[in-house]
């Protein structure tokens, strides 16, 4: 009976640890130099035309022209990180975008796996319990005899087998 009061803590847990990542994983770290800037950016967008690149590691020409604009709007100043990376991926229909934003829709990316996982874990454990009931259940007083007898029998005693 205690095993089955004790999972709705388990998954008070688990939602914790997961309300707990998702704050972790958007927290802004504060104010940066420009470069530093420049550089978180460039390592959030992907190049292009290079195959699996971030502008940040590209030397391609296309990834050179928007490392040039990301340096450009963070010099006014007038930009987030965020509205930078938003005009970008607007200008190439979202599809240098390494990591999906943390909002909207883009953020059921994120939380969709992990709730699958704790989900298919619970169904698994659920189903577990239910068939070893349902197995006991079916077992015959005789059945239940014959492994008490066995099980209580000395190891080293074959000739009962």
């Amino acid at each position: 009976m205690k095993k089955l009061k004790s999972w709705p803590v388990w998954m008070l847990m688990g939602v914790i640890v997961v309300a707990l990542l998702a704050v972790g994983a958007t927290k802004d770290s504060g104010p940066r130099t420009q470069g530093d800037r420049i550089d978180a950016i460039s390592k959030r967008l992907a190049c292009p035309t290079c195959d699996g690149e971030s502008v940040y590691v590209s030397r391609a020409s296309a990834a050179e022209a928007i490392r040039t604009q990301v340096a450009r709007d963070v010099a006014s100043g007038k930009l987030t990180d965020n509205q930078i990376i938003a005009g970008i991926a607007r200008t190439f229909n979202a599809q240098v975008l390494l990591v999906p934003r943390a909002t909207g829709l883009d953020s059921l990316v994120w939380v969709l796996p992990i709730a699958a996982l704790v989900c298919s874990v619970v169904g698994l454990a659920m189903a577990f319990r239910r068939w070893k009931r349902q197995n006991l259940g079916d077992a015959s007083a005789q059945d239940i005899a014959l492994v008490e007898r066995l099980l209580a029998q000395d190891p080293t005693d074959d000739e009962n087998v």
